[in-house]
């Protein structure tokens, strides 16, 4: 059963978006085309901004129009924690 359990939770979390406003920069990582690098700037950049959607994140260096045209289905932008 912790089994079942465990897998279950595993596949809800390939196939649910990541949240940019709140995700660790693992979790950020876990999109195809976000290193260490993009991660860690996303994360900067959010410690003074609040991203309201996740078109905002072009906001960020090196994320551009075409990463998020590609992955926006991946990408949420929940409330912030400030």
């Amino acid at each position: 059963m912790k089994v079942l359990l465990g897998l279950v939770l595993g596949f809800s979390f390939l196939f649910s978006a990541v949240d940019i406003n709140n995700a660790n920069q693992k979790e950020l990582m876990s999109i195809k085309g976000i290193g260490v690098t993009k991660a860690k700037a996303i994360i900067t950049y959010r410690e003074t901004h609040c991203f309201q959607n996740v078109n905002e994140l072009q906001k960020v260096k090196g994320i551009g129009k075409k990463f998020l045209q590609q992955h926006k289905s991946e990408l949420s932008a929940g409330s912030c924690k400030n």
